[in-house]
């Protein structure tokens, strides 16, 4: 009898190795919360792109030829702190229109989840060039969404709820009936292309003075072409069996990286707070409320403000989970009772104070906590009001076939994804 593809005989469960091997069969033979990791792939991908395009207007004083922080001034301070931008690769405004453009494009694909490592890679470069040419252009959401975009490169974040996972479902319905799996095209020829630019890049030192770019992105590429070759010539093999493993250990190792940014972003923010005096007496909130700048609705910022109750208990309320947070993360109940308080915190952010886009960023990075079974019947209801649609429109099968049929396909991915879970252990 097996359990998780371990022999339970091999390694029982109550002695120590038992325990460690069934610890690394875990962590190699899957990569997990594929839910939250897809959650934050769409969350942090639809936040950077609905902000590039409420910011195209204005993008030439953002972070082009016609922006405050000019070129001058971005070559010295990138001289001297080593930054990666390709925005200093050249002045012009047909290539600051190519690279905005490249981040548009890139966000759109990765959030749809269309050839997400090669996209995550793009979004990445994308985000650390704006945010790098003009630093003084943003607020905390934009730290943020900065260390997602790295964090993402390293994880398999479209295993569910992507283009990507929709061809793996395809393929293996027809591998099922006998059939070749349809060739990949756009893959080899993204990597063909790609890897040039990044030598072109690496040789004319526009990779920044950071040792570990280089590193990692000659690593991606040659792992992709590693990859893609393994699963070409030996789909069974040891090679891919191998590489398989080390993604999976990426991803993780990046997931547990992700959580504990999360809970030190509001660990440190909850205790500066208690610092402060005006947090101490429960009127901080009143302040911000009286702001011009961050009063979008005056009228509702006003009751709000008038009130010195609920001042107070907003106040203290915001210390408090934030100081809490971290320390309910192993108390299920309670860690999600104080997520949905964070979350709707920053909804009311967004709406009270004017900051959606840092809003979005951060109730993306709480995403990583939520439960999956919540996740998975959210994913089930959008499935299903999707397929409602299309089928009235096309007067064919009705709802409950076609969710059927979406659950068959996301069950086909499982099945294949367990299928190729080799370990080095068993």
């Amino acid at each position: 009898m097996r359990d998780g593809g371990l022999d339970s005989g091999r390694f029982p469960g109550p002695t120590p190795v038992g325990k460690l091997a069934r610890g690394i069969q875990r962590v190699t033979s899957a990569a997990l919360g594929p839910y939250q990791s897809a959650v934050i792939r769409i969350g942090f991908s639809a936040t950077y792109l609905l902000f590039l395009l409420r910011e195209f207007p204005h993008r030439h004083e953002m972070y082009g030829p016609d922006g405050p922080w000019q070129w001058g001034m971005a070559e010295q301070l990138i001289g001297n702190n080593g930054a990666f931008t390709v925005l200093m690769w050249s002045d012009g405004t047909v290539w600051f229109e190519s690279v905005y453009a490249l981040a548009l494009v890139s966000a759109a694909l990765l959030m749809v989840g269309w050839r997400s490592r090669t996209m995550s890679v793009l979004f990445m470069a994308g985000v650390l060039s704006l945010q790098n040419r003009s630093i003084f252009m943003g607020d905390g959401g934009d730290n943020v969404i900065h260390l997602m975009a790295i964090y993402l490169v390293l994880t398999r974040c479209a295993q569910v709820w992507s283009l990507d996972a929709r061809r793996a479902a395809r393929n293996a319905a027809r591998a099922a009936d006998g059939l070749a799996p349809v060739r990949d095209v756009a893959g080899p020829v993204l990597w063909a292309v790609l890897g040039p630019v990044l030598l072109v890049a690496t040789l004319m030192g526009g990779l920044g003075d950071t040792y570990w770019l280089p590193v990692l992105l000659w690593v991606f590429w040659v792992g992709n072409g590693a990859w893609w070759a393994a699963n070409r010539f030996a789909p069974d093999g040891e090679p891919r069996s191998l590489l398989d493993v080390l993604a999976n250990l990426a991803h993780n190792a990046t997931l547990v990286v992700i959580m504990a940014e999360v809970c030190l972003i509001y660990a440190t923010a909850g205790w500066y707070k208690i610092q402060g005096t005006r947090w101490q007496d429960g009127t901080a909130l009143y302040y911000p409320l009286k702001l011009d700048y961050f009063t979008p609705w005056p009228g509702l910022s006003g009751i709000l403000a008038s009130s010195g109750l609920v001042v107070m208990v907003l106040t203290y309320g915001t210390v408090l989970v934030q100081v809490a947070f971290p320390f309910t993360l192993f108390n299920r109940r309670v860690k999600n009772v104080l997520l949905v308080a964070m979350i709707g915190e920053h909804a009311g952010i967004a709406v009270l104070l004017g900051l959606p886009f840092f809003s979005m960023a951060m109730i993306a990075a709480d995403a990583v906590f939520l439960p999956t079974v919540f996740l998975v019947w959210l994913g089930g209801r959008v499935t299903l009001t999707r397929e409602r649609l299309f089928s009235r429109r096309r007067g064919g099968h009705g709802p409950a076939s076609d969710r059927e049929r979406a659950e068959e396909g996301e069950g086909e991915v499982s099945r294949q994804r367990g299928g190729a879970g080799h370990t080095l252990v068993g």
